[in-house]
């Protein structure tokens, strides 16, 4: 797998962030050096021509866009699918057990160059996650297994990233550690931490990633750092999280 559509410091790190449009996309970026992924969220959009647009502008804008699915919804699993094929983004947000279609989906149509990630959750068990995060699988009894069970299903079928959601939050940090591992050991380059990550707790949960063997860390942080009155990420926000970064990575 090629990493060379993002924008790594220290070839270790890039932050994934939200932009209101293709201009604050553009701030966002300078404040972090370039070394971001820019989500957009399928689920804000009625119509995915719209969604379209929207990442192909700020694709034009920065580069890299994160297709995600919307306040974790999974129902929004096949319109991800097919909005990062009209697109082909670099990245690519996905339920666990949706990510091997859309893997093999975007191989199909030639788009050979998207990480595309598969979201597991914390299952208060260190060592244990839960996969089954997609639209009917989520309503029935959790599918608890391994994290080097998890991290080898996903290996099998050429699932380059792990989303760990959600990672914030001390009472998690072993969890994030143990599938961090499992992920590294699997052979799995990159490892996705999102949920409850800021500017006090993105240092530790990002060295705490690298400690565990992951080639590439991209921790999410969304909404902590959007202004509600405006819809913009902060610049400066984004600056300050930089700056943890720098940090513990030196």
């Amino acid at each position: 797998m090629k990493y060379h559509r993002f924008n790594l410091f220290k070839g270790v790190c890039a932050l994934n962030l939200l932009a209101r449009d293709a201009t604050n996309a553009k701030e966002v970026a300078e404040a972090v050096g370039g070394h971001l992924a820019i989500g957009v969220m399928v689920k804000e959009f009625q119509d995915l021509k719209d969604a379209i647009v929207r990442v192909l502008e700020i694709k034009d804008a920065v580069g890299l866009v994160s297709v995600g699915l919307g306040a974790g919804d999974p129902s929004q699993w096949e319109r991800v699918v097919e909005v990062a094929a009209a697109t082909d983004p670099g990245h690519v947000n996905q339920v666990f057990p949706a990510a091997a279609y859309t893997v093999g989906y975007l191989k199909a149509k030639g788009l050979r160059e998207n990480i595309v990630n598969a979201l597991v959750s914390p299952s208060g068990r260190i060592g244990e996650v839960v996969i089954s995060t997609g639209p009917r699988s989520e309503k029935s009894r959790p599918a608890l297994v391994q994290a080097e069970t998890a991290a080898a299903m996903l290996r099998e079928v050429g699932v380059s990233s792990v989303k760990f959601f959600p990672a914030g939050g001390d009472s998690r940090m072993e969890e994030v550690k143990a599938m961090a591992q499992a992920a590294a050991k699997a052979g799995i380059p990159i490892f996705e931490p999102t949920g409850g990550i800021d500017e006090k707790n993105i240092g530790a949960v990002v060295s705490a990633c690298v400690e565990a063997g992951c080639q590439v860390v991209v921790p999410h942080v969304y909404t902590a750092i959007v202004d509600k009155s405006t819809g913009l990420t902060s610049p400066a926000a984004a600056a300050a999280l930089f700056r943890e970064l720098k940090k513990v990575l030196g």
